[in-house]
């Protein structure tokens, strides 16, 4: 008597719900203990919730319940159906555990805690359950959290891709800038994703006349998508992807020249970083290299030119700046360096609106690197499916209504 007491304070079972039987099997170390309802009792309907309805037959369930003391726990329960002579005849709604679920709101509430840190086959491996019972329970409470997402007060957003697999595959992560959360997912990247989001966003009470920022790299896909689905809003492009053209065109030329000299190999990395980044041997490296007449140095101080054009505050001299750097750029005969200006130039309004609105995608290169090691640390998934929904789970900030 004392155990069931026990238990049933532990399980927070309440009236009309008893525990009836407890049966623990030390050498299969599992506990199963057996739910019932007092005879007589009545429960409110489950669709209309008119109270006074009387079991009309019942039904065995069994959920898998948190760990006790390492061993498996299971519940059991002859769940009844009831009579409402309004609605017919439904099941009752158990309070321990969700509608077609086999496992307890304790042990989804523990899967979910756990799927925040760590790979899915690890706590498939750690609760004994095959991975898909666990997906089942993620996919539950992410989709079920996106139903209520309000996206009402969202007007800064950034776009951008990551790899979800070899091969080219793409996912194209949305997310607000102000909020640094993500809002959607969708396969792909091509001009289609940004109509996708714009229709989900409506779905969610977003406003896409309210989005008067948009922060992306300079794709023409995302360049279309944007126009087409948000006329009305500021495209910046985002300044680390374009140093990172200037970076690459810096690397052409480094690599044309070493051919001829060898005392540009193995220094890739000296000119790619930032200067207060290098290593008191790279910077004595440096120094020795900017002492000979090379292409590599004259493109080099380019890029570094076209850093300072981001700290400048006032957009009529930033302006101004960037002309002059343009014209040093596309007369500097480097074929790599004066095609990355070029390109600037194909881009040029949403180069300039940086100075004014300040947006960047550091965000979403953070939220890359979180997404690529959540894939590095899980080796891969099944399919770019699962992979959204882990994305959404750790990086879109849901509050899930569930027991502690």
């Amino acid at each position: 008597m004392i155990e069931r007491d026990l238990f049933q304070l532990a399980l927070n079972i309440q009236d009309p719900w008893i525990i009836d039987c407890i049966d623990f099997n030390s050498d299969e170390k599992r506990l199963d203990i057996w739910i019932d309802f007092q005879k007589g009792s009545e429960f409110p309907c489950p669709e209309c919730e008119q109270p006074g309805c009387k079991a009309y037959d019942t039904s065995e369930k069994i959920w898998r319940h948190l760990n006790f003391f390492q061993h498996k726990c299971y519940l059991h329960c002859r769940v009844p159906r009831v009579e409402c002579k309004d609605c017919g005849i439904h099941q009752v709604q158990v309070p321990w555990a969700r509608k077609k679920s086999g496992f307890t709101l304790l042990m989804d509430s523990l899967i979910l805690l756990m799927a925040k840190k760590m790979p899915v086959s690890h706590i498939a491996d750690l609760i004994e359950e095959h991975d898909t019972k666990v997906w089942r329970v993620i996919e539950y409470y992410v989709n079920g959290a996106r139903k209520f997402e309000d996206h009402s007060e969202v007007s800064v957003i950034g776009i951008d891709e990551t790899s979800c697999k070899k091969g080219h595959q793409y996912i194209t992560v949305v997310a607000d800038l102000d909020t640094s959360k993500g809002l959607y997912l969708t396969e792909g990247k091509d001009s289609s994703t940004i109509t996708r989001f714009k229709e989900d966003f409506s779905h969610h009470k977003g406003i896409p006349a309210n989005i008067n920022q948009i922060c992306c790299d300079m794709s023409p896909a995302f360049i279309f998508g944007i126009n087409n689905n948000f006329p009305g809003s500021d495209i910046t492009f985002d300044k680390f992807h374009i140093m990172k053209l200037l970076n690459e065109a810096l690397d052409q030329v480094r690599r044309k020249e070493q051919l001829g000299n060898v005392l540009l190999k193995k220094t890739r990395y000296i000119w790619l970083k930032n200067p207060s980044s290098l290593t008191k041997k790279q910077q004595k490296e440096l120094g020795n290299l900017k002492q000979i007449n090379l292409k590599t140095v004259r493109a080099y101080n380019i890029k570094l030119a076209l850093q300072i054009f981001w700290s400048i505050e006032d957009w009529v001299i930033a302006e101004k700046y960037l002309i002059k750097w343009y014209f040093w750029a596309t007369h500097s005969r480097l074929d790599p360096i004066i095609k990355a200006a070029k390109t600037i130039k194909m881009h040029w309004k949403g180069v300039v609106n940086y100075i004014e609105s300040r947006v960047t995608n550091g965000l979403l290169e953070g939220l890359n690197s979180s997404i690529q090691a959540l894939k590095k640390c899980a080796k891969g998934y099944r399919n770019t499916k699962n992979f959204m929904t882990m994305i959404y789970l750790r990086l879109g900030q849901f509050k899930f209504d569930l027991p502690t």
